[in-house]
């Protein structure tokens, strides 16, 4: 019965995502949060990502979280020098050039989440399947899945970057520790701090921009857990916050996401629906202070 429910549930999902992704926001945010959000007052910072969904100026947003787009913008503002080093960009996955690859590297999709390839080691890699992994990710419409129409704008592409040597940081993570940074109209707030992440789970700490840390914001589940350790104040947040500042003026909330390898800032992407507003690693109250800071209207 409960295999039931779920198909005829996905079913309700899928034909009304199809019909209108406003209404189907709308009803996933339900299903998933257990109460209906309110379109004319939104308050905190899933709700306003919803709202401006749907409702803000959404005209630069299609570029801007292209992955491979985007990198265009970081050179027109001045920070070219951030960009991880491109390996190659591919239309079709059957065009992708492994021969041509460096023994190491990480390879995405410019449309998708969750997606990256890790290769550490290109002898031991199954290329057929990963060409066949990302034919279907191509071939993907992402805004379909959690109601976020301008992924649906862009046109899907594959590309290879430089793998980051998660070796060389000042705190010892399994992998390059994710700087998110919530800004507000090119105003850095809280950055939030993922590291040691595997697909089963992943360490997370939210601080100010003066380096305070907040576990009491973390609503820990099965996937995030509060880290442990303090991570060190990254020797060069001056200049993540200057990148923040120059990337996000203009944009009422984009998370944008930095790595620091051996005291060096990368660009990661900018986001402008984080969790396509069902952020739910964080507490209320903390969903609530960065809604305070979202002005929308």
């Amino acid at each position: 019965m409960k295999k039931i429910k779920h198909i005829v549930r996905d079913t309700l999902f899928f034909i009304t995502s199809h019909i209108s992704l406003r209404l189907y926001a709308g009803l996933y945010y339900r299903y998933s949060k257990g109460y209906w959000m309110d379109w004319e007052h939104p308050r905190n910072i899933n709700e306003k990502i919803q709202w401006l969904k749907f409702y803000g100026d959404t005209s630069q947003w299609p570029r801007l979280a292209d992955k491979y787009a985007v990198r265009e913008y970081v050179k027109e503002k001045g920070w070219e020098s951030i960009l991880i080093p491109l390996l190659g960009k591919w239309d079709k996955a059957e065009d992708i050039e492994w021969e041509k690859l460096p023994s190491q590297f990480a390879m995405k999709s410019n449309h998708g989440s969750g997606d990256v390839l890790i290769c550490e080691d290109k002898s031991t890699l199954d290329t057929r399947y990963y060409t066949q992994y990302f034919a279907r990710i191509l071939k993907t419409k992402i805004g379909y899945i959690l109601g976020e129409p301008h992924y649906n704008k862009i046109q899907p592409c594959i590309v290879a970057e430089e793998l980051l040597d998660a070796r060389k940081q000042d705190y010892p993570s399994s992998t390059p520790i994710d700087y998110k940074i919530w800004c507000f109209d090119g105003v850095p707030t809280y950055i939030v701090t993922y590291f040691n992440r595997t697909k089963e789970s992943c360490n997370i700490n939210i601080y100010d921009t003066e380096w305070n840390n907040y576990p009491q914001f973390v609503q820990p589940n099965e996937h995030y857990q509060v880290g442990t350790d303090v991570l060190p104040r990254p020797r060069c947040m001056e200049q993540m916050l200057r990148v923040a500042q120059s990337l996000t003026k203009g944009f009422p909330c984009v998370r944008l996401d930095l790595y620091v390898i051996d005291g060096k800032v990368f660009f990661g992407e900018m986001t402008f629906t984080p969790a396509g507003g069902l952020n739910y690693s964080y507490t209320e109250d903390f969903l609530n202070i960065l809604g305070d800071l979202c002005k929308i209207k």
